[in-house]
């Protein structure tokens, strides 16, 4: 009996660790995102420049998403988590600093994103790969819940974003704090976490080099690139609000940027209630079933927030769009570790094909934004989730295995 009561409280440690860093990474995430307009005005540039800055967010993204497999694959989900949290607190940290330099700080910003980036893909891959493993361990949707709790530490750091400037805090304080909050709350509970999740055991005779072999191989796997594609149009539309959607609606509604603001942290808060109680809809009706009405919630969202012209519309457009997108990158990340044989392998490729919307997002709205207006150019991020919504079909679960993927 005390056996079991062991196991049981590890297992719930665990899953609260888990917990906690998405929440934490969440938190770190969108209290940058709320500083934007605040980091524009300081560094004196344009959307395009800014583009090209958050650009810098995205290549190292993609970095880290890159080697996570093989990272997590070697080592375990434990330390690669516990290296990507301490990267994202310290490129915040430097973000803040080199923005309180003006002009001149703007390489520095840019950096302290690659950086931030890095971590980001890191503990993407490692924590997605934990929920997965949560998954089978309760054999029902775990991943849309902890995203959920990714989206709770977005809501809390836009509040406290937004509080910021409404007391106009100095952008270099405010990250800075922040930097150090995003370091010490994940590695708080690190130890609870699973020594080995994700490891692949090493033997003799080459096998090393086979599995190698066997994870670059997902990259020919059609399923794989087809749910990575449901996944790119989502999290294009994720990250289209993230990165512009406080700007966009400054320069397009004349709004202050706390207003702004406020209308991102309903996205954030309908975001998370998406994933906070989107599981048991999902266990009832099937991802399908699922990504497809949530495909159509998100592109009546994006076009209310473009074309309504009304705020009170906006508004409401900005929640569609949120709760719209809440399931399209943990649901995608399951469908990928359906087959537990490489599971860190495709869900580091889905999640690679996802943060590739991160990648090209920024510099493309932000080029089109040169041409025609921010809202004009949400105009792409409807197609996408027209294009998510067609594909969604293959994140249907494999044959022998349920909706909860475990």
């Amino acid at each position: 009996m005390n056996q079991h009561a062991a196991v049981d409280s590890a297992v719930f440690k665990w899953r609260l660790a888990v917990y906690v860093t998405f929440a934490a990474s969440g938190v770190a995430f969108a209290s940058w995102v709320t500083r934007t307009p605040d980091i524009r005005e300081l560094l004196q540039i344009s959307n395009g420049q800014i583009g090209l800055i958050i650009f810098g967010l995205s290549v190292g993204s993609m970095v880290g998403l890159f080697s996570a497999g093989t990272l997590v694959a070697r080592f375990g989900g434990r330390p690669v988590i516990g290296v990507g949290a301490s990267l994202i607190g310290f490129g915040i940290a430097i973000v803040g600093f080199g923005a309180s330099l003006g002009p001149d700080g703007a390489v520095l910003v840019s950096t302290g994103m690659a950086i931030t980036g890095v971590g980001f893909g890191l503990t993407e891959v490692a924590l997605n790969v934990e929920g997965a493993a949560l998954e089978t361990a309760f054999a029902r949707s775990i991943l849309p819940s902890l995203h959920g709790a990714y989206s709770l530490g977005a809501l809390a750091g836009s509040g406290l974003g937004a509080l910021a400037q409404l007391l106009e805090v100095p952008v270099w304080w405010h990250l800075g704090v922040l930097g150090i909050a995003a370091v010490i709350s994940p590695l708080a509970v690190l130890r609870f976490l699973p020594r080995a999740t994700g490891r692949e055991p090493r033997t003799g005779g080459g096998e090393g080099r086979t599995s190698s072999r066997s994870r670059l191989s997902v990259w020919l796997e059609p399923r794989t690139l087809l749910i990575g594609l449901i996944v790119l149009g989502m999290a294009f539309a994720e990250g289209a609000a993230n990165d512009w959607l406080p700007l966009a609606l400054v320069d397009g509604y004349n709004v202050a940027p706390a207003l702004a603001s406020a209308c991102f942290i309903v996205f954030i808060a309908a975001m998370a209630v998406g994933r906070l109680f989107g599981g048991p809809y999902v266990d009832r009706f099937g991802r399908v079933r699922v990504l497809q009405v949530l495909a159509i919630l998100a592109g009546a969202g994006v076009l209310l927030v473009i074309f309504s012209g009304n705020f009170v519309l906006v508004a409401i457009g900005c929640a569609l769009w949120g709760l719209g997108v809440s399931l399209g990158f943990p649901l995608g990340v399951s469908a990928a570790s359906d087959n537990p044989v490489n599971s860190a392998a495709r869900v580091s490729a889905v999640a690679t094909i996802g943060y590739f919307a991160f990648l090209v997002g920024p510099p493309v709205l932000g080029y089109l934004a040169e041409h025609v207006t921010l809202l004009q150019a949400f105009l792409l991020v409807f197609a996408l989730i027209v294009v998510a919504g067609m594909f969604s079909t293959f994140a249907r679960p494999l044959p022998g295995a349920s909706d909860t993927a475990h």
